[in-house]
């Protein structure tokens, strides 16, 4: 099973982005935002062994607690249409992951919406060459 589902990743993504060009975007707002996907305990935080390597703590700002696990970077319609996402380790910044998330989705006279997350001089440098 994990042979074969490693093997369909390409095929999924093409189909995912053949599927968001048919899509009918009525809205004018794109949402992004990212969630954790905490793999313990924050008391296990610093002794956990599954997903080392691939996994790290990250911080959760709104509960102003440190987990270990992943995140996952989505970009919404605001109709609800999920039009890309990304896994990443905990750590890695929302706005790391927005470029590539805004590349891969190329939409079009949409104004993106994010939280505090998204602010920075560079982010916003790169957005404005992308046309929003």
């Amino acid at each position: 099973f994990n042979r074969r589902s490693r093997q369909l990743l390409q095929l999924i993504y093409q189909i995912r982005q053949k599927m968001n060009q048919k899509v009918d975007l009525s809205g004018q707002f794109l949402i992004i935002d990212s969630f954790p996907v905490p793999v313990c305990q924050p008391v296990r935080n610093y002794r956990v062994r599954i997903f080392r390597g691939s996994a790290n703590i990250g911080y959760k700002a709104t509960k102003k607690i440190y987990f270990y696990g992943f995140k996952v970077h989505a970009i919404v319609s605001d109709d609800g249409y999920i039009l890309d996402y990304a896994v990443t380790r905990a750590s890695v910044h929302d706005a790391r992951e927005t470029v590539e998330l805004m590349e891969n989705t190329h939409p079009s006279n949409y104004y993106l919406l994010g939280d505090e997350g998204y602010l920075g001089k560079e982010l916003h440098q790169q957005l404005k060459q992308m046309g929003y």
